[in-house]
């Protein structure tokens, strides 16, 4: 099975299998109903998180065949012969539809002269046609293009929605997944379902028995385990830093993402916070996690007074430095170092 299959085959087939997007369902829902239907449409957000699959559902809706439906992908189609040829084409009637659609994904990635040249097409549409344009980057859409769209700013789906999905996927694939693997995956995937999907078939690809693990999702997605974030943390508590200096020179040898393991790490000590602050969150994260890495969790919560408010800000701020530094190992020691006061 190939790494898009799952995706293909549970890409949303209409509005309401859509993840995460219940504003951008009203607002074309409505404008179907009241026959209000804009000629030009701009869908902005992050990749993965619906904005083509929610194009060829609108076309759907508005009873658009496969005949008068056109996808480009500007990455590919970026110059202005490509657009002197689409102006050329919305002039002519739908086959069998009452609108011709056309989608074009990526549309930042135009040149100057492609997009001068949309632009006359842009402003007198032929009434039959209706332009969805998708992008991950608003900034880089001229301001003469977003002034002649409707602009619908896409989110991205929430860990919930994310691992909602997935049960169901599971559950139609005869496939068993533990909680702790399906919010490693909502967290890894940071809003996109597509990205979700994808991290969920590798882990499959190296499951055993139709049964998807957190070591497996760890596997699949080469990062270090869950427990070496908490054996940091159980370091830091008990202000041992030559321990948690020992894990960090063993994530370095094992060359992983510090990146990665940082969001990680950043994620523990949010959830050591909340248990500490919040009884709720013990509820939560007893079915997020195993019972061993929830006790363990609970147990720094209680007794690791040092692991504060002040910890997340450290390490946010050294996470920000990673970005520039070449050493990412090192400016985790760094952490390790403010986090028990060591100059």
């Amino acid at each position: 099975m190939s790494e898009l299959a799952l995706y293909r085959k549970y890409r949303p087939q209409n509005f309401d299998e859509l993840i995460g997007q219940d504003d951008i369902v009203k607002t074309l829902k409505g404008a179907i109903e009241k026959g209000q239907v804009s000629h030009a449409y701009l869908f902005t957000g992050a990749r993965g998180v619906g904005k083509t699959s929610t194009a060829r559902i609108f076309a759907k809706e508005l009873g658009t065949s496969e005949k008068d439906l056109f996808e480009l992908d500007a990455a590919s189609n970026r110059k202005i012969d490509d657009f002197r040829e689409l102006s050329e084409s919305v002039q002519s009637l739908p086959f069998d539809s009452k609108y011709k659609i056309y989608i074009i994904d990526e549309v930042h990635m135009l040149t100057k002269e492609a997009f001068n040249a949309f632009l006359k097409t842009l402003e007198e549409p032929p009434a039959h046609v209706i332009f969805i344009l998708a992008t991950t980057d608003l900034d880089k859409v001229p301001d003469t293009i977003r002034s002649r769209c409707q602009v619908l700013s896409f989110k991205a789906a929430d860990s919930k929605a994310i691992s909602e999905a997935l049960k169901r996927i599971a559950k139609k694939e005869s496939l068993k997944i533990g909680e702790d693997a399906l919010a490693l995956i909502s967290f890894l995937a940071e809003g996109s379902f597509r990205d979700a999907i994808g991290i969920f078939q590798k882990a499959l690809s190296a499951s055993q028995d139709n049964k998807i693990d957190l070591k497996d999702v760890e596997n699949a997605a080469q990062i270090p385990p869950l427990s070496a974030s908490i054996e940091i943390l159980e370091a830091i508590g008990r202000k041992d830093v030559a321990s948690a200096l020992e894990i960090i020179a063993d994530l370095e040898s094992a060359n992983i993402d510090f990146k990665v393991f940082a969001d990680l790490l950043a994620q523990s000590i949010r959830e050591v916070l909340q248990l500490r602050i919040s009884p709720r969150t013990e509820k939560v994260l007893r079915k997020k996690y195993t019972e061993e890495t929830f006790l363990k969790l609970q147990k720094l919560a209680k007794e690791a007074t040092n692991i504060n408010s002040k910890t997340l800000v450290n390490l946010i701020e050294k996470m920000e430095l990673m970005v520039y530094s070449k050493s990412k190992a090192s400016v985790l020691e760094l952490f390790v170092y403010d986090a028990l006061n060591i100059d």
